[in-house]
Order: structure tokens, then sequence, then C-alpha cells
């Protein structure tokens, strides 16, 4: 599957995004946060965690007995790059062509 496949799989389902969401606002937090505010199994969590990890969304690290769970905001950035970017380009040479037009209207 391609990385964009699978960052837009894994951003597709809100348990995902809602995790997502946790780690933006304290990166660091082990399985045992993250599961805290979800109403489901911690086995559920951990799949929700390994399409997050697979899509290169999140990454780990273990200190001491425990595995910190850190937001990777590079796949998202990427996505934003290639398919956002790129639409959003024509609306503001087209806003600043309408302000370089009404500036000369106005001389």
């Amino acid at each position: 599957m391609a990385d964009d496949d699978q960052v837009f799989k894994a951003l597709a389902d809100p348990t995902r995004r809602f995790l997502l969401d946790l780690l933006f606002a304290r990166d660091g937090r082990t399985l045992t946060e993250l599961e805290s505010g979800l109403e489901m199994s911690r086995f559920g969590v951990m799949k929700h965690l390994r399409v997050l990890e697979d899509a290169g969304l999140v990454v780990t690290r273990r200190s001491g007995r425990e595995k910190l769970h850190f937001l990777n905001p590079v796949p998202i950035r990427l996505i934003h790059d290639r398919w956002i970017d790129k639409y959003t380009e024509r609306q503001v040479s087209v806003l600043a062509e309408l302000k370089a037009e009404l500036e000369t209207e106005d001389e």
C-alpha cells in the first residue's frame, strides 16, 4: 500500500483522529493514558495505534518498562503539501492579482 494510502486510511477513522489529537495536546503518552480517554478495550486501542504506527503518524520509544507514543506530523504535512497546497495556490494568486488590479485603479 502506498504511503499516502496508509495515511488516508489511518486518518479515516474517528478513533484514530482522536488518538492523534491526544498526542498533539501532549506527546509521549503511554497506552494506559491513551486508552483512558476511550470506551474500548486495551486491545482495541492497540490495534488503532498499530495502524497509526504503520502509517508513520505515531512513533514509539521505550522508557524503562513504559512504551511512549509520539505524534509524527511529517506524513500529514506531506499530504498537505501534495493535496492541499496546490489547490489553494490558485486562489492566492487570484487574490494577489485582484489586489494589484484594485491598487492600479486607485492611482
